[in-house]
């Protein structure tokens, strides 16, 4: 479980709070989007949750435990973080990009064991990308390296995943192929997600839950289908907005001013 309580952050030498007040929580076994514009906060706030940044004021606690409270080692055991971009110094190759997920259970001065090993190669075949492994992970595609970015939070064996903008470099295709992937081991796995991302329709097709926050604040949280309404998404991004409804969902679109 995920909890949010109460946390605010500001940069040094400053006096604005890039986030402000900001609460939720996302239960274990759910998939939460955090919504909002481009500036409203979201990476920020991703990188407290994962212990990257300190908060200025209020509490995150992983499964009960306070992060603030968490050595590095410990912290990593609780949560996994997939990047919203990477690029290796050297030309890895995927299965070795994927072992590299093991570092947590791997001692200081110890080398990863074969049974690291099989499950670097297990969380690639669960992910789709074992045909991957003997390629260099610098000359695989977007979808491709998003993918091997997730097996190798897989392998990692910590019950929270963190995705930091997981369709941001993506087209059409790699998008629903990435996140349904996404969907499909958190449900096996009785993972708990919380991702970054900037399409209300991906958010209203793939989550649980969607935390709205414009500005550093939240402005709305719960259910998609509660929560991803016209008149919210208008008030997140200061645009007017369409909606067009199908047999199973909505399409949220922006109309001219």
């Amino acid at each position: 479980m995920i909890r949010v309580d109460d946390v605010s952050f500001r940069h040094r030498h400053t006096t604005d709070d890039v986030v402000k007040n900001a609460s939720f929580s996302v239960a274990n076994g759910r998939i939460a989007v955090l919504l909002g514009p481009n500036g409203s906060g979201k990476t920020t706030l991703f990188k407290c949750i994962a212990g990257l940044w300190k908060p200025c004021g209020g509490a995150i606690l992983l499964d009960g435990t306070d992060t603030a409270r968490l050595p590095f080692r410990e912290r990593a055991l609780l949560l996994a973080m997939v990047p919203q971009d990477h690029t290796p110094p050297f030309p890895y190759t995927a299965l070795e990009a994927v072992l590299m997920g093991r570092a947590p259970h791997v001692g200081m001065y110890a080398t990863p064991t074969s049974g690291d090993m099989e499950k670097a190669s297990a969380a690639m075949e669960t992910i789709g990308v074992g045909h991957l492994a003997d390629r260099p992970y610098t000359r695989v595609s977007g979808g491709e390296r998003q993918l091997i970015l997730i097996a190798r939070a897989l392998a990692q064996e910590s019950p929270i995943l963190l995705l930091d903008e997981p369709t941001s470099h993506l087209d059409f295709r790699n998008q629903h192929k990435v996140l349904s992937m996404v969907r499909r081991v958190a449900e096996e796995k009785g993972l708990t997600v919380l991702m970054t991302l900037h399409d209300p329709n991906l958010a209203a097709h793939f989550a649980h839950q969607v935390v709205l926050l414009k500005e550093g604040r939240v402005i709305g949280e719960g259910p998609p289908e509660q929560v991803l309404t016209t008149e919210n998404l208008e008030r997140l991004y200061g645009i007017g907005i369409g909606v067009m409804s199908g047999a199973k969902r909505r399409l949220f679109y922006p109309t001219p001013s």
